[in-house]
């Protein structure tokens, strides 16, 4: 039985970290960099780990090629477990790893196409061989006619695409994407995303991407892990994550995206506790078919008094609309009472903010 499910497992996911923890240094003055980690890719998913700087996500991608090793635990990577692997099957498994980088990582001496072609001469191909895979990927992101130029003549966008385009050479099953966009402005940032999903759609590789940026995270991923200090505080769907975040160090990650944040005047004004007279301020999240109703005036007619529309935001996650509103209406019991029954009826998500006068 046990086999069986642990078949069914390596089939269903492409990247399987199972009670994984790392540890750097002496014992005495060792560092936990990752704790008892159990984490799935699914196959032909884009995944993303987010999390601050230091919490462990370099750590976490270096296990899944080799670079580093657990102190403890599995991290199977398509069914093969990667701290059993030798030298032989190491260089075995990066030839079905591609990666891309923050800084690009492209020799400055060769050209586009010198630079795509680098892992597989490497691999021993001849020169027909390269050319006949290298061409297709340069058309694939966009840089046919670059594929002359050098690092120092194409801009960062550019260069990304060269590092995508290298990363796919030896046609691996898995992507790893190492804050890739991080370097990038946000029209290029979203150009490269853009060219992520095509590549997860069309050629149906599975990618692990690690970012610190939310907005990368919304944009591109179906599933989401947050991790923080080493542990993964919080894991799924990335439409549910974003929607009911339920950790604090999420909603801490959230608090930065467009719509999330607080107007400065309305956070300088909030208060803890309610005044006489007051109203409440309350961030209400709209999503799947809530997003499409009139719920506003619905609310305005239930509560029988005004509503003020403080800020809010309209978007989408993995393909789904989301939205997020702040209003502030009287503070009062009953008007409080009748509006979380209202928004319990109508399976909204309402996060009271605070008070003002």
């Amino acid at each position: 039985m046990h086999s069986d499910s642990s078949s069914a497992a390596n089939a269903a996911n492409t990247v399987l970290f199972e009670d994984v923890s790392k540890r750097f240094g002496a014992e005495e003055k060792s560092f936990t960099a990752l704790d008892a980690v159990d984490f799935a890719v699914a196959r032909g998913s884009i995944t993303g780990i987010i999390g601050r700087s230091g919490a462990g996500k370099s750590t976490l991608i270096r296990l899944v090629n080799g670079l580093e090793r657990p102190t403890s635990g599995k991290v199977i990577v398509d069914g093969v477990n990667v701290p059993d692997l030798d030298e032989a099957g190491l260089r075995a498994l990066r030839r079905s790893i591609g990666m891309i980088f923050q800084h690009f990582n492209l020799l400055s001496s060769r050209t586009a196409f010198g630079n795509v072609a680098l892992p597989l001469e490497i691999a021993g191909f001849d020169r027909d061989a390269i050319r006949t895979r290298v061409e297709p990927l340069l058309d694939l992101v966009g840089l046919s006619d670059k594929r002359d130029r050098y690092p120092a003549e194409l801009s960062g966008g550019q260069k990304q695409r060269v590092g995508i385009a290298r990363a796919l050479a030896t046609q691996p099953k898995l992507l790893l994407s190492d804050e890739a966009t991080s370097a990038l402005d946000p029209e290029t940032t979203q150009s490269i995303l853009e060219l992520v999903k095509r590549i997860n759609a069309e050629l149906g590789l599975t990618v692990l991407l690690i970012t610190h940026e939310m907005e990368v995270v919304k944009a591109v991923t179906s599933d989401v892990a947050v991790i923080d200090k080493g542990i993964i505080v919080e894991r799924g769907r990335t439409f549910d994550v974003f929607t009911r975040p339920q950790h604090p160090t999420t909603r801490a990650l959230l608090s930065g995206l467009p719509g999330s944040k607080l107007p400065a005047a309305l956070a300088s004004g909030l208060r803890p506790h309610k005044t006489q007279g007051g109203r409440v301020a309350v961030r209400i999240t709209f999503f799947g078919r809530t997003a499409e109703q009139p719920l506003i005036s619905q609310l305005i007619q239930t509560l029988g008094s005004d509503i003020n529309i403080i800020a809010g935001t309209v978007d989408e996650i993995g393909g789904e609309p989301y939205g997020s509103l702040i209003i502030a209406y009287a503070a009062d019991d009953a008007t409080c009472a009748k509006a979380d029954e209202f928004f319990k009826a109508n399976g909204l998500v309402a996060e009271v903010l605070g008070y003002v006068s």
